[in-house]
């Protein structure tokens, strides 16, 4: 492939999108058969450094780092923050299927809570669900037409469109899918990629699971795909090692990849408690080499079998099932040798390998620099790099070694007074609403009721600047941030005795005045309340439940509530909305009001649908009922909702061993039929 576009691509300079510029005209080029034995090592070479002293995220970033926070790193890899976020979502439902009567799952602490808010800031899942559909649906259309799939060696997503770089160029890209630049680029629409049924291409294979994002030019995100270099791909720079623990991040979560493995070299270790089932670390390549070198000899003799053999749905075929491996460890003279004579027929195979330092007989060079630039110069890249610098790669550990604290953490119960007649109430149980005050034009009225979620639910009151940096997390000037609050104070008028709903006290803290209450803190009252009062106590929980309308402000926008990752709020609601559910039917069982019971447990589900230990006392609610046509119905859908749910995980072996005991034959039921 033919080198950058001359000074510009050496410079910096700014240069024309991915999205429209014309991509190389040929393809990345081969290894020679025969690779000599380079002898000594380069002078240029890396220094081989011992495995243990390697740390993943220790790059020479320092600087960079003090000067950029988690958001700026973590937020800016969209891509990869969407599947982070997906596998954060699996390891939190296995938590609740361990979660204990009157305790919560574990929330993450300090620098672990600001990765998570930074993930919920900046994860594209959107984006992430186009790449994955338009791939999979571009497969199906190639396989139904026994069509050799192209090579694509880069991608270009935004919010406008998603571009693949093909070669050789092919003007007949199948619908959806638009050719351009003479067929050197496939495009999909965002608008055509939003169209696509999801569930009509369930069992469509990943055809290009070895996309991965390089980095941002601006515009959108531009992806490399890992196969397509056909050999060694060499990483250098300052940052060479924080770009390292990005990709393997993003290959280690993504959606657009079936079954791979991803082996890391010298670093990453900790990744496995991320992905065990895609990532495994190894101390030097001397461990792994043996492997990829008999891997190799099996491999097909030419590319376009890795590629239709995964879009036929041969996934088990070791021809086309992917390995990719990252090493932070220079390799010595001979481990080059043997790693540029694993693509010594200079075709596709199902393997990458990115490799730290000078690899001899590279056929793709990455720079990372000083400043966060990537360059590329056989593909003519220079972009911003995506890049994991070491504190940021820390706090993305800790968030997820916290998921496997399984005890959880008791429930808080703080009094809070609660007004019987207020002037203005903040619902959260469901979708936000504000109720009381007078509607406020649609393009304000997104952050003032965020505004106002936060002060209700939090009543010992924000000051103006700390308030600025929760729901302007990217930063907000003054004259913004207090326009903004003094135009939320104005809408919330005043109250019965003539005072301010929200003023500043004397401490300059925002808060709510005394005829301001929330549904959760109504909620918390009630639940309160049914403790010291058994034999009010059913009618208690009952109002309680009945405030709840939905999941935890369902429906906010896309980066807004982001501070929740950050807070208590989303976890003591769901564990105390469940608890007072569980307790209710239980008092309704004791009653012999078994459809009482039911309806308790539904009235939680609405807001803790992941409760495990809900389903379980529906399951047993239900079948107190007698009716087994209604138990049926509950397994029915529990297992529907299992089987489809977006984080995936399945059910947890209690609630199944619970369906074995009441509805032995279920199992005959659902398994899928030939």
């Amino acid at each position: 492939m033919p080198k950058g576009r001359g000074r510009a691509a050496r410079t910096g300079r700014a240069r024309t999108p991915p999205a429209t510029r014309h991509p190389p005209s040929a393809p990345p080029r081969a290894v020679p058969d025969t690779v000599p034995d380079s002898g000594r090592q380069d002078p240029g070479q890396v220094e081989r450094r011992d495995p243990v002293a390697v740390d993943p995220t220790d790059s020479a970033d320092s600087g960079q780092d003090a000067g950029l926070g988690t958001l700026d790193y973590l937020a800016g890899a969209s891509l990869a923050a969407a599947g982070l976020l997906a596998a954060l979502g699996r390891r939190r439902r296995r938590q609740l299927w361990h979660r204990a009567f009157g305790r919560r799952i574990t929330r993450p602490r300090d620098d672990a809570a600001q990765a998570e808010l930074a993930l919920r800031l900046g994860a594209d899942a959107p984006g992430s669900r186009m790449l994955d559909i338009g791939l999979r649906l571009l497969g199906r259309s190639l396989a139904a037409e026994n069509r050799v799939p192209p090579t694509i060696y880069a991608a270009h997503l935004s919010p406008q469109t998603l571009d693949l770089w093909i070669h050789p160029p092919d003007p007949d890209a199948p619908a959806p899918w638009t050719a351009h630049d003479g067929g050197q680029v496939w495009r999909l629409p965002a608008h055509e990629g939003r169209m696509i049924d999801e569930r009509a291409l369930a069992d469509a294979p990943a055809p290009y699971p070895g996309l991965v994002s390089l980095g941002s030019n601006g515009e959108g995100r531009v992806l490399v795909d890992l196969e397509a270099a056909h050999g060694p791909i060499s990483i250098s720079g300052p940052q060479a090692t924080a770009a390292l623990a990005a990709l393997a991040v993003e290959l280690a979560t993504n959606r657009w990849s079936d079954r791979m493995r991803v082996t890391l070299v010298g670093f990453g270790e900790e990744l496995t408690v991320i992905a065990s089932d895609r990532i495994r670390y190894v101390g030097s390549l001397a461990e792994i080499l043996p492997e990829l070198e008999a891997g190799a000899g099996g491999r097909g003799a030419h590319g376009g079998e890795v590629l239709t053999g995964r879009i036929h749905g041969r996934a088990a075929d070791p021809v086309c099932a992917p390995h990719y491996l990252l090493s932070a460890i220079a390799p010595t003279p001979e481990e080059g040798r043997r790693l540029a004579l694993l693509a010594r027929k200079g075709v596709r195979t199902a393997a990458g390998y990115v490799i730290a330092g000078e690899v001899p007989h590279a056929t793709w060079n990455w720079t990372i620099t000083q400043e966060g630039r990537a360059e590329v110069d056989a593909l003519g890249f220079d972009v911003a790099a995506q890049l994991l610098p070491r504190r940021q790669y820390r706090a993305l550990i800790d968030l997820f070694l916290a998921t496997e604290r399984l005890e959880g953490e008791p429930l808080s119960d703080e009094p809070e007074p609660v007004t019987d007649t207020p002037s203005v109430e903040v619902r959260v149980l469901g979708p936000a609403e504000v109720v009381g005050p007078p509607p406020m034009e649609e393009g304000r009225a997104v952050i003032a009721v965020e505004m106002a979620v936060y002060l209700a639910t939090h009543p010992g009151g924000v000051h103006p600047v700390v308030l600025g940096g929760i729901l302007w997390p990217r930063g907000v000037q003054p004259v913004v941030r207090d326009a903004t609050i003094a135009r939320v104070v104005a809408w919330m008028g005043t109250d019965s005795q003539g005072r301010p709903n929200l003023y500043a006290d004397e401490s300059g803290r925002l808060r709510f005045g005394p005829e301001v209450r929330s549904d959760w803190m109504l909620f918390r009252d009630l639940v309160r309340r049914s403790h010291a009062e058994p034999a009010g106590r059913p009618a208690l929980l009952d109002r309680a439940l009945s405030l709840v309308r939905g999941p935890l402000l369902n429906g906010r926008p896309r980066g807004r509530y982001a501070w929740l990752a950050a807070d208590d709020l989303e976890y003591n609601v769901t564990a105390s909305v469940a608890d007072a559910a569980h307790r209710l039917c239980e008092v309704r069982l004791a009653r012999g009001e078994t459809d009482q019971a039911v309806a308790a447990v539904r009235a939680g589900l609405l807001l803790a649908a992941d409760d495990e230990g809900l389903w379980r006392d529906l399951l047993r609610a239900t079948h107190l009922t007698a009716d087994p046509v209604r138990l049926r119905a509950v397994v029915d859908a529990l297992h529907r909702r299992a089987a489809s749910h977006p984080y995936g995980g399945g059910m947890a072996p209690e609630t199944e061993a619970l369906i074995d005991e009441l509805l032995p034959s279920w199992r005959m039921r659902s398994a899928p039929t030939a």
